[in-house]
């Protein structure tokens, strides 16, 4: 009888033109903050194979130019460059009062991240479905008025490194889709970077995080069995840049602006230099042309270029918040301002063409094939692809789903067919 009242309901939902209903699909969206693309190739990572042989492995991602973490992460919520989302640092910066807000602080900053781009949570929202973030950059935010419908930001002096902390925030977002139903979860670790930078790319120190890492990424799909969410949730993990090492101790040398001939910070309005490879400068007015002149060429690892003037392809100057003169430094180099104050062994922040600066990432669920290895493609990607499990609609973004379709899954249940670009 109950076999006879199904089909019968199907056979009128055709009739009456309605949609039969289908299992939605999730998606969790993991960034591992400065986990490089080879990290896995030095350590053993049993669950990252794992993961591979279950899903999709790239061989690498390339990440938006500036490489560093707030711009690229919002890069992967809304699909587009850094300058067209407008998210252009870690920090909010004020040129008429040389204020400057440091990462933390600066994601309270509403008017910094609510800029006319919208993030997945907010689309998503908006098409009628439910959203969260954990830790992810950007979370804290407002966007058009509307926040994540259910969100942790973590409190300041947060340690990130903690791993009894990562598998109570994994069990707590597992938690949000099976109990609150929830569609999309973006969640953040804020690990390898800081080891990365406090050691270097190359250190013990750097292998056993991957180490933890490859536990938590154990645990996290542990987790979403015990939850009841394996067939309907997708997990795609990625990171927002990858890693160098830095040169100094006599190997180079090093990169001192104060210590250029006919340069001088008092023909300066504004900079924000002292923050690794990359640098922004705002001259006096009547001054940007002598500042240029002074600082092009007058190292052989520096590149310096008028915004107007970067090239075309890290679409990094087409936005009002983009200051006059761009630096950027060759990897292991740092740019320092009136002396060297930098002691990372690692950094990011680099050319975004550079290998060490490329992400990695995973994908495994039923939307994805399985053991599938792909080739490289660019992060502005993830956004259509992640629109396209859901079954919403994208914003106007700069990324294809043409460039990562391959992964999907023939027979996979998705909602929609949108594809941007």
């Amino acid at each position: 009888m109950l076999r006879i009242l199904s089909f019968c309901l199907v056979l009128a939902s055709f009739a009456l033109g309605v949609p039969v209903a289908k299992s939605r699909q999730k998606v969790l969206l993991i960034s591992f903050d400065g986990f490089r693309w080879d990290y896995d190739r030095d350590v053993y990572t049993p669950n990252l194979d794992t993961m591979a042989r279950d899903g999709v492995k790239a061989r690498y991602v390339t990440p938006p130019y500036l490489t560093i973490t707030t711009p690229t992460h919002f890069t992967l919520l809304t699909g587009r460059y850094i300058e067209n989302h407008g998210v252009i640092h870690n920090m909010w910066f004020n040129v008429s009062t040389g204020e400057k807000k440091p990462y933390y602080q600066t994601q309270f900053v509403n008017e910094w991240w609510d800029n006319g781009t919208l993030p997945i949570w907010i689309t998503a929202q908006r098409q009628g479905l439910k959203a969260g973030s954990l830790h992810f950059p950007g979370t804290a935010s407002s966007y058009q008025g509307e926040v994540a419908m259910v969100r942790d930001v973590e409190p300041r002096f947060y340690n990130y490194k903690n791993e009894t902390a990562w598998r109570e925030n994994t069990d707590k977002v597992m938690g949000w889709f099976r109990d609150q139903d929830l569609d999309f979860v973006s969640m953040y670790f804020g690990e390898p970077d800081s080891t990365g930078h406090k050691y270097g790319p190359d250190s013990p120190q750097r292998r056993e995080m991957v180490k933890q890492i490859d536990r938590t990424v154990g645990y996290i799909r542990d987790s979403a069995e015990r939850h009841g969410l394996t067939d309907r949730l997708n997990i795609i993990m990625t990171a927002d840049h990858g890693m160098t090492t830095v040169y100094r101790n006599g190997l180079v040398e090093e990169i001192v602006l104060s210590k250029i001939p006919g340069f001088s910070f008092s023909d300066l309005s504004f900079h924000l230099v002292d923050f690794g490879p990359s640098g922004m400068l705002l001259p006096k007015p009547g001054k940007l042309d002598k500042v240029y002149n002074a600082l092009k060429g007058s190292h052989p690892h520096l590149h310096v270029y008028k915004k107007e003037e970067m090239p075309e392809r890290l679409h990094f100057a087409k936005n009002a918040r983009i200051l006059p003169i761009i630096l950027w430094s060759d990897p292991g180099y740092v740019i320092n301002g009136y002396l060297p104050v930098q002691f990372h062994k690692g950094e990011h922040g680099f050319d975004n063409q550079e290998m060490d600066m490329k992400p990695f990432f995973r994908a495994v669920g039923p939307a994805f094939q399985k053991n599938l290895e792909v080739g490289p493609f660019e992060t502005v990607n993830i956004y259509p692809l992640m629109c396209h499990i859901l079954g919403i609609k994208p914003e106007i973004n700069d990324g294809h789903l043409n460039a990562t379709k391959h992964m999907l899954a023939s027979a996979a249940t998705t909602q929609g067919e949108f594809i941007s670009g």
